[in-house]
């Protein structure tokens, strides 16, 4: 499956995709709400979303998305990207499309300049650790400080 930039084509079926990602999280679906988000991600150019998109006999349609968000380190003086969302349908998941969209943000990071890409997932979310890990991003030091209800990673660029 192609992994590709997202364009305004896309829009109604990564907000479908979208509003999954957040049910996930446990927040209440917002079809038109996610659009808007989206659109304006977009229009703004203020993230960088990647999609992957299903096989033109599977109806080709967004079966996974990640949107990376600009920021900076200033003891680097260099960019970095905090990759905020990673999902992937239900019905395409299995078939590699999580690695392949992390690919491609380790590739756009280093494209860019970036030092790390930095990223949070849920304690909970075992599957998510694990592809993390095996693809070399490191969790940071828990503290007591620490919010407990996310593991923070990084991957040296």
């Amino acid at each position: 499956m192609p992994i590709v930039p997202a364009e305004f084509k896309h829009l109604d079926s990564l907000a479908k995709l979208f509003d999954e990602y957040r049910l996930f999280y446990q927040q209440a679906s917002d079809l038109p709400g996610a659009k808007a988000f989206l659109r304006d991600r977009l229009t703004h150019r203020d993230s960088v979303i990647f999609l992957a998109l299903s096989e033109p006999a599977e109806g080709s349609v967004v079966a996974g998305f990640t949107q990376l968000y600009p920021s900076f380190s200033s003891v680097s003086m260099a960019p970095l990207w905090i990759l905020n969302d990673l999902y992937v349908n239900r019905a395409f998941r299995r078939r590699g499309l999580a690695q392949a969209l992390m690919h491609q943000a380790q590739t756009y990071g280093m494209n860019t300049g970036a030092v790390r890409l930095e990223l949070s997932t849920g304690v909970t979310n075992t599957s998510a650790q694990s592809l993390y890990e095996s693809l070399g991003y490191q969790q940071a030091d828990i503290t007591e400080d620490s919010d407990n209800a996310f593991y923070h990673y990084s991957l040296a660029l």
